[in-house]
């Protein structure tokens, strides 16, 4: 899952050292599940499951931890219309008094199925689940985990399930599953496991488009758009040309393909919600309507596809040992989350500037970005980041008040400077003979093309790939960086790169466009706040000039100088101030107590940008470099 911009294994979950096959489906009775969507644009998705069962007692799992979400985010909140029969008459069933995705009922004698009819209703839910608002009137994104009852206690890869779907009338889809027989808007799938079907989502709208992607390329790609209008669903070339080319330099940086087809499904509506959920051989991706025609929204979606895709071997394929459960009941083990996810963004990003999704610019912005946000986090003192990803369920979905204090999921961003500090490492030792491209393709493509399949890892296998790789004490080198608290962002890998770390009197092009989109005004490095688009303080930097004057997150801010507040009025006041040499005057609302507040700062705006090293290499150019000519 791809994160919004805006003391190794100790708690070791114990999985075989062979793999988890999603692909295998036992030789026993299927569960057979058959969802509707019809009722989707009124947010509401039926589900009916036979499951076969013996005489005695049952329980049947609500699937809890979702693979990506890095917590417990299963929507048991939103099920509803619970009925359980068996031989046409009704089963009383009772919850698990302490499980709450636990469901308890006795199977009378002489049955051999039980049948589960149930509503999911795509709403707001205290979850935070992806599935909550995931339909609008013109489209639907299931996730099947939505609408599932399992039996506890089984595996997920040894559960076979026989899906089918009801479509509205006249609406498409896209999936990675395999239709075996379409009547009507009735469609079936070919059986797969609990595990494969859950991994397997899909997109279906009425305004539908599969577009096929780089189709020299075998195993086939295809981007699947729904969108809640007609009109965006017409792509430049240009773009389906980039993300054909993502799709032939992700198999020249990786050496494999770990699929038997790949579907990118892409929501574009202003309804359904935002997403970047990885799964093996698709991936469920959601942006604004106009996230694909509007530059000033795609510079900061641009990453979003090539993140998602590289999951498919970086978290699917190649998986932490302790986010490589058996089952959705069984509870996660986050810590090595900056390389699953810190990884990826890195490899992400980059592929996104090979594919022409970014310019190389871009790219040094995103970094420009990561760095900014990292040393405006003042929780770097307390937490380092080993914690960020051991906390990860309890950091995803936060509020922004106080987040740098807190510290938000920073093993991403935090993660990809930590990467791209060890490329460029690699390449100073090898003087330029290897990368971590090396590593990328003997790591996360080990065993060539294969099945869908889950193989895990530990910090010591990581250690011993990059060692592999150019022999160094790899073991330090992490741990330094996993631990540390320095209060500034790690800027070795940028230095190394031939770049250096300043400040600028205006916003990077991905900081204006994320502030010209969110109406949000940063000024975190000048007077050390931010404020979201309704004039509330969303921010404030602990020990900055706003906090020593006593500013919070929450406050509204009523006016700047004197004048009504708006979204210009910050920052003219702040350029203003540094020939003025005035005080910055804000007056504020804190639950209807007015204060006068008054900043004496006149240097100016203050944004990070990445500058060139005179006379030293420039590394970033050779990593963002193409590797495929072709297409």
């Amino acid at each position: 899952m791809r994160a919004s911009r805006n003391f190794m294994n100790r708690h070791r979950y114990f999985v075989p050292a062979a793999v988890f096959l999603l692909s295998v489906v036992p030789a026993v009775a299927a569960i057979r599940l058959d969802v509707n969507l019809t009722d989707a644009p009124r947010r509401l998705i039926h589900a009916h499951l036979q499951i076969p069962a013996t005489a005695g007692p049952l329980t049947l799992e609500y699937p809890q931890w979702i693979p990506g979400n890095h917590r417990p985010t299963g929507p048991i909140d939103n099920l509803a219309g619970l009925f359980i029969k068996a031989g046409g008459k009704e089963l009383p069933w009772e919850r698990d008094s302490v499980d709450m995705y636990g469901i308890h009922l006795n199977v009378p004698p002489g049955v051999s199925t039980v049948d589960v009819n149930l509503d999911f209703l795509a709403v707001p839910g205290a979850t935070g689940s992806g599935e909550n608002g995931s339909t609008s009137p013109n489209m639907a994104v299931l996730e099947w985990n939505c609408a599932v009852l399992y039996p506890a206690g089984q595996p997920a890869a040894a559960i076979p399930v026989e899906a089918s779907l009801t479509l509205p009338e006249g609406w498409k889809f896209g999936t990675a599953l395999t239709p075996v027989h379409q009547d009507g808007n009735k469609v079936s799938f070919e059986t797969v496991s609990l595990e494969t079907l859950i991994d397997s989502p899909v997109i279906t709208g009425k305004y539908f488009r599969e577009i096929p992607l780089a189709p020299d390329v075998t195993p086939k790609h295809f981007l699947d758009i729904a969108s809640d209008v007609p009109e965006e669903l017409e792509l430049k070339p240009t773009l389906i040309d980039s993300y054909s080319r993502l799709v032939r330099e992700a198999g020249a940086l990786y050496r494999s393909r770990h699929y038997q087809t790949y579907h990118f499904l892409l929501s574009l509506s202003d309804t359904v919600r935002g997403e970047g959920l990885e799964h093996h051989q698709s991936s469920d991706n959601g942006i604004k309507q106009k996230g694909l025609s509007d530059p000033k929204i795609f510079i900061y979606e641009a990453g979003l596809l090539p993140h998602e895709f590289t999951h498919s071997w970086n978290g699917k394929y190649r998986r932490p040992v302790g986010l490589a459960t058996p089952d959705y009941k069984t509870p996660m083990q986050g810590n090595l989350l900056w390389v699953y996810e810190g990884m990826t963004e890195y490899w992400g990003d980059v592929l996104a500037a090979r594919s022409g999704l970014i310019t190389p610019e871009e790219f040094h912005d995103v970094l420009a970005s990561d760095v900014a946000q990292l040393n405006s986090t003042a929780g770097r003192t307390w937490r380092n980041l080993q914690d960020t990803a051991i906390a990860a369920q309890i950091l995803r979905g936060g509020t922004p008040d106080y987040a740098n204090w807190r510290r938000r999921q920073d093993y991403y961003i935090e993660g990809e400077l930590l990467w791209l500090d060890a490329d460029t490492l690699i390449r100073q030792q090898t003087q330029n003979r290897k990368s971590l491209n090396d590593f990328a393709g003997a790591f996360l493509g080990v065993g060539g093309n294969t099945p869908a399949k889950v193989v895990p890892y530990t910090f010591d296998d990581i250690v011993s790939g990059l060692n592999a790789i150019a022999p160094y004490d790899w073991r330090t080198f992490l741990n330094e960086r996993l631990q540390s608290h320095d209060p500034k962002a790690n800027v070795r890998g940028i230095e190394r790169a031939g770049y250096k770390v300043v400040f600028a009197d205006k916003p990077t092009c991905l900081e204006w466009a994320i502030q010209s989109q969110s109406g949000s005004v940063n000024a975190v490095f000048s007077l050390g706040l931010r404020i979201n688009k309704d004039a509330v303080i969303s921010d404030v930097i602990f020990d900055s000039l706003a906090f020593k004057a006593g500013l919070s997150p929450g406050m509204k801010v009523i006016a700047v100088n004197g004048h009504a507040y708006d979204g210009d009025s910050l920052p003219k006041a702040i350029r203003n101030a540094k020939t003025s040499k005035q005080p910055i005057e804000l007056i504020t609302s804190n639950a209807g107590e007015f204060r006068t507040v008054r900043l004496d700062y006149s240097d100016g705006e203050r944004y990070v940008h990445l500058e060139r090293i005179n006379g030293t290499p420039d590394l970033v150019q050779d990593i963002v470099k193409p590797a495929v000519t072709k297409g």
